[in-house]
């Protein structure tokens, strides 16, 4: 959603408030085209993130919601090079998309961003994005840290053009958020930026959920 945060993925670095460098892309040029869209389905955060600390950010298309997202126009190699790094692996190997431009959904693998999903087209052209290969209700939620919160809530301001209150009630209302991450929290966020965080808040830990299914082994999680 950040733009800021895209540009770590494209050219290299580390994006504020991370805890990882990334390495960038073999082409480091920004985006041809960057346009708001809607997508048909659910945002929730799960998982523990080690370079944000707190539930990474997923996308669910089997739940009727909507999410607000941002659409870039990028080459095949940087949407591959960008997969690459979200699972901790070398750049440098364009991505088969056969299958998920004919099936609509291809899972590369067990990693929980190595599912491809094609969520409609942009002026004719596919939009498509990764996420895990399990669905939101299959996992224990986890709420998300203050800067990685920051960035997904700036960048829905800056890309959709809304208010920090709205972009704060849809936010709080996302499930690992939901309960843990007031509107009021959020709004700071984004008028005062991640350093004000709120000093009650606590994120769950997997252990506050004794009766939920473990989450999916990631056999190339970060060493």
């Amino acid at each position: 959603m950040h733009l800021d945060r895209l540009t770590a993925y494209l050219a290299g670095g580390r994006p504020e408030g991370g805890r990882r460098s990334h390495p960038g892309c073999r082409d480091p040029r920004p985006p041809a085209r960057s346009r708001p869209v809607i997508l048909p389905g659910l945002l929730y955060f799960a998982t523990e993130s080690p370079a944000w600390t707190g539930g990474r950010a997923f996308y669910d298309p089997d739940v009727d919601a909507q999410l607000p997202a941002y659409a870039h126009l990028l080459t095949l190699g940087q949407f591959s090079d960008i997969a690459a790094q979200e699972m901790y692996r070398t750049p440098g190997e364009d991505l088969d998309l056969t299958e998920v431009l004919r099936r609509g959904r291809a899972r590369l693998g067990p990693g929980r961003y190595e599912t491809l999903v094609h969520t409609g087209e942009v002026d004719g052209r596919p939009v498509l994005t990764f996420t895990a290969p399990w669905s939101s209700s299959d996992i224990p939620l986890n709420a998300p840290s203050a800067a990685y919160l920051h960035h997904i809530a700036t960048g829905i301001v800056a890309a959709h053009g809304w208010s920090a209150r709205r972009a704060a009630e849809y936010l709080a209302g996302c499930p690992g958020a939901a309960g843990r991450w007031s509107v009021s929290a959020i709004e700071t966020l984004v008028t005062e930026g991640a350093a004000a965080r709120p000093p009650s808040y606590r994120p769950p830990s997997h252990r506050e959920h004794p009766g939920a299914p473990a989450a999916p082994a990631d056999r190339r999680r970060s060493r």
